[in-house]
C-alpha cells in the first residue's frame, strides 16, 4: 500500500526581516528532497492561514530567493485569539484555524517570526495543532536562541549608517544622535555602538541621565575631540521615564476587571505616544546642555530591508533544516533554536512571551565601559 506524503504548511508573521526567504527555502527543501513531504505556504502570517489563503512551495517558487529581502509569504500582525474580521469585535479565530489545519491535513505548521508569533503559536498549540517555529526578528531578542535571523544584517546596516555619520560629524563639528531599531532590547544599539566606535550609547536595559551624557561630552571637547556620537536605541528611556513606564505598567497589570484594564491600556498608549518625539527631544537637552549643535538620524525600517548578509543566509538555512529534521522526528511544540554552530529544539512553552534582553555583565557591555563609551548611568 502506498504512502500518503506528508504536508506541511510555512507561515511567516510579525515584522519582516533579512532571512525569512532562505529560511523558507531551506525549511522546504529540506522538508521535500529529505522526507518527501508536500510544502505549502500561508500568505499575509495567521491572517492569512484564517482565511485558507495558500500557495503550494515547489521547487520553482522556492528557486532564486535565497538572496531575496522580504518575505515572499506576505506578513502581517494578529492575535488568533483576538483577530479583527470586520465586524468591530476582535474574535478567537483559533477555531477557524484549526479547521484550515485539519483540511490540509497538515503534518505541521511552522511559523517564522518574533515574540508575537511565539506566543500566537503557543495559543495554536495549547488548541491541539501540531506548530513548530524558527527565531526571527532584527531585535535579537527572543528568547532561547543564541541569535535570531535578521539581526546580522540589521546590525550591519546600523554600523554602516554610523560609519557614515562620523564624516559628517568630524567635519561640522557636531553631535550626531542616530537612533536604531531594537524594540525594548539593546542588542542592535549596542552592537553598532562597539562596532561603529560611538562615544554614548543608550539601551532600553540602562536609564539614562541626559546630563551624564551631556558631561561626557564636554569632557571630549575639553580632551580635543570636536564631535561625538551618540546611538540611542528606539526603547531607550530616561530615569523618570523608566519610572513613569513601570508605573502605568504595573497599572496595567494590576487591573482589577476589563474596564479598569481598557482604561490603563489608554493611558499607558499615550505615553508611549508621547515617547515617539523622545530621541529628537533628548537631542535639544543635550544641544542646550553643552552648546554644541547636534543632529539626529533615525534609521527606521532601513535597518529590515535588502539582501541578508552571509550570516544571516546560512543561519536561517541551517535552521531551516533542522526545522525539516524535527518535524520527521516528531519533535513539535518548539521552537529549533540556534546553539553553537548547532541547533536543537526548545520546548515552546518556555519561549513565548519570554524577552531576550543585554544582561548586566555581558561582554558588550563590559568592553564599552573599558573603551570610556558613556552608557547613560
Amino acid at each position: 500500500m502506498a504512502v500518503v506524503p506528508q504536508t506541511i504548511g510555512i507561515l511567516t508573521a510579525g515584522g519582516d526581516s533579512p532571512g525569512l526567504n532562505a529560511a523558507i527555502r531551506a525549511v522546504g527543501k529540506a522538508a521535500k528532497r529529505a522526507y518527501g513531504m508536500h510544502v505549502i505556504g500561508f500568505r499575509d502570517g495567521f491572517r492569512g492561514l484564517m482565511q485558507n489563503r495558500f500557495v503550494r512551495l515547489d521547487d520553482e517558487t522556492l528557486s532564486g530567493i535565497l538572496t531575496k529581502g522580504g518575505t515572499i509569504l506576505g506578513t502581517s500582525r494578529e492575535k488568533v485569539q483576538k483577530m479583527d474580521v470586520g465586524n468591530g469585535k476582535p474574535m478567537d479565530m483559533r477555531p477557524m484555524i484549526k479547521k484550515v489545519v485539519e483540511q490540509h491535513d497538515l503534518a505541521a505548521l511552522v511559523c517564522l517570526g518574533g515574540g508575537g508569533t511565539h506566543k500566537n503559536a503557543l495559543r495554536l498549540l495549547e488548541a491541539g495543532l501540531p506548530v513548530i517555529t524558527l527565531p526571527k526578528t532584527i531585535d535579537n531578542d527572543v528568547w532561547g536562541t543564541d541569535i535570531s535571523f535578521g539581526f546580522d544584517t540589521a546590525l550591519g546596516i546600523a554600523t554602516e549608517a554610523v560609519d557614515r555619520l562620523h564624516s559628517t560629524a568630524h567635519s561640522h563639528h557636531r553631535i550626531m544622535v542616530v537612533e536604531v531599531m531594537g524594540h525594548n532590547a539593546g542588542w542592535l544599539a549596542l552592537g553598532a555602538g562597539l562596532a561603529g566606535g560611538a562615544d554614548v550609547v543608550l539601551t532600553p536595559e540602562i536609564p539614562y541621565e541626559v546630563e551624564s551624557v551631556a558631561e561626557s561630552i564636554l569632557q571630549r571637547k575639553a580632551g580635543g575631540s570636536s564631535f561625538s556620537i551618540v546611538v540611542v536605541s528606539e526603547g531607550a528611556m530616561s530615569t523618570a521615564e523608566r519610572a513613569e513606564h513601570d508605573r502605568l505598567r504595573q497599572a496595567v497589570d494590576e487591573a482589577k476587571d476589563d474596564q479598569a484594564e481598557d482604561a490603563a491600556r489608554i493611558v499607558f498608549a499615550k505615553f508611549e505616544e508621547a515617547r515617539s518625539r523622545s530621541t529628537e527631544e533628548m537631542a535639544e537637552r543635550i544641544e542646550g546642555l553643552t552648546g554644541l549643535e547636534a543632529r539626529v538620524t533615525i534609521l527606521g525600517h532601513v535597518q529590515r530591508g535588502g539582501t541578508p548578509s552571509p550570516s544571516d543566509r546560512v543561519l536561517a538555512t541551517r535552521l531551516g533544516t533542522a526545522c525539516a529534521d524535527a518535524i520527521a522526528a516528531g519533535e513539535l511544540g518548539t521552537m529549533i533554536a540556534a546553539r553553537g554552530e548547532g541547533a536543537e529544539p526548545v520546548p515552546l512553552k518556555d519561549v513565548a512571551g519570554k524577552r531576550k534582553t543585554v544582561p548586566p555583565g555581558h561582554p558588550w557591555l563590559a568592553s564599552a565601559r573599558s573603551l570610556g563609551v558613556n552608557l547613560g548611568d
